[in-house]
């Protein structure tokens, strides 16, 4: 959610046949770790990292909500080496049989480098040291000196994620057997994916997912040619088009409540939980439809008239404030939540272990099976053993290159801070991914807006923002890629995956993310307006990082009145709707809006709200007239829509590079007085 790292995940139904399941243990012959990890696996990894890196760059640097895209990394997987393997025995080639061990590869490697789109900062950290977030602020603002700005560029982005991205794999590799097999953590989205994979490689599953890859291109091509066909009417500037179409009337659209025939957001609608799609409706009518408006009516009495949209001094102030005080409620809430759930889950471990059933005779033939599969799964992942040793010096050693060359991108961040972010980093590491599996919520750039704040404060005033931003660059990457490791061991395990192959793959994923998320972004940044406030493209992250650094540099002093009091209100309330959450019964909470999820439209705006809300009405109404159907293929149309759009991004893109421009403006306006 946010910048949280999204943990819904769409099951594929029909999940597997427990009996059908056995006989295919009993009879599978499991590969070997360096069978598993294939040439034509590694190409379509590849393919498949550098679209859905484009697509999280674009959702990332519009309205920073990035959905799960297990599902289409699953599916596409599938459909790519099935029709590569398909395509080959037809010209008489002898191929080698897809496994599922082979997909779970796929799947690893793909999540691995899309991962690093997010956890890199394109649209958060890295871009909010940019000069054109600097001169949004304001170049009179204080604390926002000028001094404190590094442009992106390609080869120092390259670079950093290369020395930062890898030590979150060797971090907790030592304790995966804990994690996985010992404390039995159910990782929920590793599970379904595993899942996923499983019921692809069995004859009932391997015709739905047939059926679901044929949804799932036909959507992909509708979006694909409505993108076309959307572009030739977007004209020049930012007022064009359907994405400027006031589908709710001109007074609405003026508070940017519109339908804007995204199929990106529909689709994210789809596959976001229905209570997900409300918060963020329900905060964009409490912001736009209302608070923004009572506040606008205060204009040179709480702030100055005659100030710009972007000026921080007035009402601009108050969405990006309060949005922060939202986002840092909820994620207080949460870390503690989950730090308190982990110790007391730990204290209880031991009594677990001599509970577990592992051991017990079995009472009857069902549960046989189910042992003896369990007893198939911890052998295999036991197999092949990585050393510790392979840990600790992996991670020692890349601690101390990146001691000394993160202060040489980042001056103000000196070796000993990096080296104390390093030192910690793993017990937070452990954290996030033992409460990831509990509850599969990832709070990764939680993690980082406290090693911002504690950073920037320490730095002070020369430096400090640029050393916030950095650490919270360290920080992310570090407990991202640990959580995303675990859980692909989750994955490995329910799947007769071998861990060795599951490590190794990360670590080629993760190579492939550091190359392609860089250079994909900088499609974004050559050819698009990136940052605008005005565009499309706003990277809202960015100028709330920046205005988190400042804060922690500057503390209070500047905002405007009364938004230190209403930001109070904001984060109390963000606490007390979490606590309403936790502490009702299910029948009421499962109606209680997210705060995270209802930040989000404050600062950005309540057309993609009007979007996703499109797409969960689809999604309801659909449950309601046949609800397997909408099990079976609701992630495929989703997934379809997301990247048909994603793929008009590229020529987009090029076209604009050639400033080649839309030929026609649709545009809406009142109707001249007679």
């Amino acid at each position: 959610m946010g910048t949280e790292k999204n943990s819904t995940v769409e099951i594929s139904e029909p999940l597997l046949v427990e009996s059908e399941k056995i006989r295919d243990v009993e009879i599978e012959r499991i590969p070997e770790w360096k069978e598993q990890i294939t040439i034509r696996g590694l190409v379509v990894s590849a393919v498949m990292g550098g679209l859905f890196c484009i697509i999280t760059h674009k959702l990332n640097l519009t309205v920073g909500i990035i959905p799960s895209l297990n599902v289409a990394a699953g599916l596409l997987g599938f459909f790519f080496v099935k029709s590569w393997t398909g395509l080959l025995s037809k010209l008489g080639f002898s191929v080698q049989p897809f496994t599922r061990q082979e997909n779970t590869v796929i799947q690893t490697c793909v999540v691995a480098c899309y991962g690093l789109a997010f956890s890199g900062g394109f649209g958060s950290y890295l871009i909010a040291m940019d000069d054109r977030t600097y001169k949004l602020i304001g170049e009179d603002y204080p604390g926002n000196r000028a001094e404190d700005v590094k442009n992106p560029g390609l080869w120092w982005m390259i670079g950093f994620l290369f020395v930062v991205s890898f030590l979150g794999l060797f971090s907790l590799v030592p304790l995966r057997k804990v994690m996985v097999m010992d404390y039995k953590l159910t990782y929920p989205s590793g599970t379904a994916t595993a899942m996923l994979i499983n019921s692809f490689h069995t004859n009932s599953g391997a015709e739905l997912a047939g059926k679901q890859v044929s949804c799932l291109g036909k959507y992909l091509s509708i979006s694909l040619f409505w993108s076309c066909f959307k572009w030739f009417f977007s004209g020049i500037g930012d007022s064009c088009g359907f994405d400027n179409f006031p589908t709710l009337g001109l007074t609405l659209f003026k508070n940017t409540f519109y339908f804007d025939f995204s199929p990106t957001y529909v689709g994210c609608g789809l596959i976001c939980p229905h209570i997900v799609n409300c918060s963020v409706l329900l905060g964009a009518i409490i912001s736009w439809g209302a608070l923004w408006p009572y506040i606008s009516q205060h204009a040179g009495n709480w702030y100055p008239a005659d100030l710009g949209s972007s000026d921080f001094k007035g009402l601009y102030g108050y969405k990006v404030f309060i949005a922060i005080s939202l986002i840092l409620g909820d994620g207080l809430y949460n870390l503690i939540k989950i730090i308190s759930i982990t110790i007391r889950e730990l204290c209880n471990s031991s009594a677990k272990q001599k509970n577990l059933p592992i051991s017990n005779e079995a009472s009857d033939a069902e549960t046989s099976r189910l042992l003896m599969e369990q007893r198939k799964q911890d052998e295999v992942f036991l197999k092949d053993r990585i050393p510790s040793w392979v840990a600790v010096s992996g991670y020692v050693g890349l601690a101390a290159i990146s001691t000394a060359t993160i202060p040489n991108i980042f001056p103000p961040l000196k070796w000993y801070l990096v080296l104390g972010s390093y030192i910690i980093a793993p017990a937070l590491a452990f954290c996030n991914s033992y409460g990831t599996g509990l509850t599969d919520w990832n709070l990764t750039s939680t993690y980082g807006k406290i090693g911002l704040f504690i950073i920037a404060s320490l730095v002070g005033r020369d430096g400090g923002v640029v050393a916030g931003l950095a650490a919270s660059g360290v920080m992310m990457a570090i407990v991202s890629t640990a959580a995303d490791l675990m859980q692909d061991f989750k994955t490995g395990y329910l799947t007769l995956s071998s861990a060795k192959s599951m490590f190794v793959s990360q670590l080629i994923g993760t190579a492939m993310g550091c190359v392609i998320a860089p250079l994909t972004f900088w499609l974004f940044w050559t050819a698009f307006d990136v940052g605008s406030p005005d565009g499309p493209y706003k990277a809202p992250y960015a100028v709330i990082f920046r205005e988190m650094a400042i804060l922690g540099v500057e503390g209070f002093a500047e905002l405007p009145k009364h938004c230190l009091a209403l930001c109070c209100g904001f984060f109390v309330a963000a606490l007390v709707v979490n606590l309403l959450r936790d502490v009702t019964p299910t029948r009421i909470s499962q109606f209680i809006p997210i705060p995270m999820a209802m930040a989000v439209p404050f600062y950005i705006g309540a057309y993609f709200a009007i979007d996703m809300f499109v797409g969960t009405v689809i999604l309801y109404i659909w449950e309601r007239i046949n609800r397997k159907d909408a099990e079976d293929y609701a992630g495929a149309v989703a997934s379809g829509l997301i990247c048909g759009d994603g793929i008009w991004t590229i020529p987009s893109a090029v076209l604009s590079i050639f400033r080649v421009n839309p030929p026609i403006c649709m545009y809406f306006g009142p109707s001249a007085s007679s």
